[in-house]
């Protein structure tokens, strides 16, 4: 099951989206780089997974670097505005101990207001935005950074074919302030769950305080991978569903929908479970691959610099992810400039 997450606080006051930036590490891992390495075709990894390549981190670059990136051109994009917290989803921090929001916070100069991290893996952009928008409503910030990043071609086992084609490494960021729900930008209802019954369907058993030693392959993220894409379409069609209820739209009413980029097979069979046409959705896994938190944030990014989102789009947002977790919420889309990729600050 999952519940609805109201936005909280005096009626009509919502978290509004005012800035969004994302980055990719600059080498870029290709199928054919991956065929000379695992012997698995480009082609038969093209067609299991809609990918054709992924950028990834190079030694000596960390989750961090990725967030500070993607951060600063959020807040390039809100204006250079002040903001009062910072909420960093990823599972993949620059170390078990401590969290690395504080670090991104005080190299984006912002030492002194509130910075920690939030895990939800795939899902986990979902869920700090649930986070910041509580935050905002609380009346705890009336502007927050989140930032979804991580670095899971650092947690593969590089010779596992199922996995390492799969993913790549990114990070995505939105400014939210604090708004009114009838504007665009504004967070709707937010649909999260969990079912922690299945948490060994997605996992890296050790590092933690069950398994401590990082020794062996208990130390490499693991899926399995058929069961996982059962779920993954199963629930993600269920929150999406309810997102769009609790938001008063109708499924054929959504303009864009914004599923995380997993696999390209299981954002096709959420489409079809939705009844969403093709050109309404929004895909970028073919050069990114599954970027894990920062999927969605990272998609939305693209997007906009693109075109394929434009001022008054419904966006249907949806993520799945370990734990299990997933969620989905609603979004009319607003006016924002987004520095693209290529450009510096």
């Amino acid at each position: 099951m999952a519940g609805i997450v109201p936005q909280a606080g005096r009626p009509g006051h919502a978290a509004v989206i005012c800035g969004l930036g994302y980055w990719l590490p600059p080498k870029v891992v290709t199928n054919e780089d991956l065929h000379a390495r695992l012997g698995t075709s480009a082609e038969w990894i093209y067609s299991r997974t809609g990918i054709s390549s992924r950028h990834v981190v190079p030694p000596g670059m960390a989750t961090s670097d990725l967030a500070v990136e993607a951060g600063a051109r959020a807040l390039t994009s809100a204006g250079g505005v002040e903001v009062q917290a910072l909420i960093l989803a990823t599972t993949t921090p620059d170390r078990s101990c401590p969290a690395t929001a504080p670090e991104v916070a005080s190299r984006l100069g912002m030492t002194g207001i509130a910075a920690f991290d939030v895990s939800a893996v795939c899902t986990g952009f979902l869920y700090g935005l649930a986070t910041a928008a509580g935050f905002i409503a609380a009346g705890l910030a009336e502007r927050v950074l989140l930032i979804a990043a991580d670095t899971f071609s650092t947690l593969l086992d590089p010779t596992d074919r199922t996995t390492v084609p799969i993913f790549g490494d990114g990070a995505g960021a939105l400014v939210l302030r604090r708004g009114t729900d009838d504007e665009p930008g504004a967070i709707g209802k937010m649909v999260l769950g969990s079912d922690g019954e299945l948490s060994d369907l997605i996992a890296v058993e050790a590092a933690g305080s069950q398994q401590r030693s990082t020794a062996g392959r208990e130390g490499y993220f693991r899926m399995q991978g058929r069961e996982v894409f059962r779920h993954a379409v199963e629930r993600m069609s269920i929150a999406a569903t309810g997102a769009v209820e609790a938001a008063g739209w109708r499924l054929d009413e959504i303009d864009r929908l914004v599923a995380h980029q997993a696999n390209a097979r299981i954002t096709s069979f959420v489409a079809s479970e939705l009844g969403i046409p093709p050109d309404r959705q929004v895909q970028n896994i073919e050069h990114v691959g599954n970027t894990a938190a920062a999927s969605v944030p990272v998609l939305l990014a693209e997007a906009t610099t693109r075109g394929h989102l434009a001022p008054g789009h419904r966006v249907l947002l949806t993520a799945f992810g370990g734990g299990l977790t997933w969620g989905a919420t609603t979004v009319v889309w607003p006016k924002l400039e987004c520095v693209p990729l290529g450009s510096e600050l």
